[in-house]
């Protein structure tokens, strides 16, 4: 009865925090076009959503049906209202719940993904701020050739890390749908700038090919 309680009180407060973050997403460009007396016009509102929001709509359909089951009911909440979920909510709550051997999708997993996420978004606040306050000084450092390098692949390091982890321990399951996105990106590497949309299609794999491996008795 606790838990039902706890996941009723989740939804709850989740709806509101996500519906007050929505109002006051639109309430920015209402408020510069209410304070300059500006509006945009339907039609151009219309032509510059036409070209974007067909791309944003499918990855946010993606992400929910991908994400969700991984970070349980709280930590979605949280991590879609704070953003940032593909580099850095996930993999932080992916690896807290790795560190405390507790699975996705029980309860216990349930409070660690969101106690993770929640730290994660306190901190990313807390260094954004450092960030802004410190970027007039840190500009040549961060600009620099010699860094350049580290920063393009901060999210290979990041996630390579943890495919380290998660492939070793089931690397039958793995290894067909890693050779498939490998092929699939080495053969069209325009594609590497949609790859969004081919997490599900990864997770497709994977699952069929699991199912394969129970039958044939090889897992």
């Amino acid at each position: 009865m606790k838990n039902r309680d706890y996941m009723d009180a989740t939804h709850f407060y989740g709806r509101i925090w996500m519906i007050t973050a929505l109002l006051m997403m639109f309430m920015i460009p209402v408020s510069i076009s209410i304070y300059f007396n500006a509006w945009p016009h339907v039609s151009a509102v219309l032509k510059g959503l036409l070209g974007v929001a067909p791309i944003f709509w499918t990855v946010s359909v993606i992400e929910t049906v991908t994400f969700t089951p991984m970070l349980g009911s709280g930590g979605s909440y949280l991590g879609f209202v704070t953003g940032n979920l593909t580099n850095l909510k996930v993999p932080c709550a992916l690896y807290a719940m790795e560190n405390m051997n507790v699975k996705q999708g029980t309860m216990e997993g349930e409070v660690v993904s969101t106690i993770a996420i929640a730290v994660s978004s306190i901190i990313t606040t807390l260094i954004i701020a450092l960030g802004v306050m410190m970027l007039t000084p840190l500009t040549p450092i961060l600009n620099s050739e010699t860094l350049k390098p580290a920063f393009d692949n901060i999210l290979p390091a990041l996630f390579g890390g943890l495919a380290v982890v998660y492939v070793s321990k089931n690397w039958k399951i793995a290894m067909l749908p890693l050779l498939f996105m490998l092929g699939l990106f080495i053969a069209v590497p325009s594609l590497a700038s949609s790859v969004s949309i081919f997490v599900p299609v990864g997770a497709i794999i994977a699952i069929v090919w699991a199912r394969y491996l129970y039958k044939k008795n090889r897992l």
